[in-house]
């Protein structure tokens, strides 16, 4: 299982890739792939591509921006999902792409820990949540994310503290509460997908959501439009 007998879709155009999966398609290509159809598996991965990249874009670290090619994370990823075919769930969604997306999680991990360096040792130490990302981690992507969208003019100490002052609410959140944020938000991953990511119901999910945006209210106020954009979310 280990050879790509297939067009690797790491090379494709991403513009060819789309955000909805047919169930009725994604299930023939599930009943596929369990007859060891690489082809499948490669079409699947097309299909759940943009949100693939969208994970890396979040997760990746501040430091390794510019440094490491998204590109050369999927195919990396690729080569593992590829030896990992036969183990691949009964169903496309959530199951699925939540396996794909575990794959990605510990890729990436790995890439990190590989480039970083002097932070190798410690990273190790880390705990995390469900085999994923620690607190730690998650906490540093959302504040790169959130202090990267504040567009007004202002001077790099101005944007410091406004980091500053992101992390220290986000660290007043349950480790659960802020990880449901980045999925649900960062990721756009279904309450469902959210549900089995964290091994939570998905009524746990859909509340543990709705708490941390209410808690994170005033702290947003400081990014304008960022509050109304994640309150209106669907």
């Amino acid at each position: 299982m280990s050879s790509i007998s297939v067009v690797n879709p790491c090379m494709a155009v991403k513009e060819d890739s789309t955000e909805f999966v047919p169930p009725d398609t994604a299930n023939e290509l599930v009943r596929r792939i369990k007859t060891g159809d690489q082809q499948a598996f490669a079409d699947l991965f097309l299909l759940f591509r943009p949100r693939l990249w969208r994970f890396i874009n979040l997760r990746l670290h501040p430091q390794l921006r510019g440094r490491v090619d998204p590109d050369d994370v999927l195919q990396d990823f690729w080569l593992r999902a590829v030896a990992r075919m036969d183990y691949f769930p009964d169903t496309a969604s959530p199951a699925g792409f939540i396996w794909f997306r575990m794959i990605l999680t510990q890729t990436l991990i790995e890439l990190q820990r590989r480039h970083l360096g002097a932070e190798k040792r410690s990273a190790g130490k880390e705990r995390s949540l469900n085999g994923g990302w620690s607190p730690d981690s998650t906490t540093s992507s959302l504040v790169f994310q959130l202090s990267g969208q504040c567009t007004t003019p202002s001077a790099a100490f101005m944007q410091a503290e406004l980091a500053r002052q992101l992390e220290v609410a986000l660290q007043e959140l349950d480790d659960i509460d802020r990880e449901v944020l980045a999925l649900r938000h960062f990721e756009e991953l279904s309450n469902a997908e959210t549900a089995m990511a964290l091994n939570l119901s998905v009524a746990a999910a859909s509340k543990r959501y709705i708490r941390a945006l209410q808690r994170l209210k005033g702290v947003l106020e400081l990014i304008p439009g960022l509050q109304n954009q994640l309150l209106h979310k669907k």
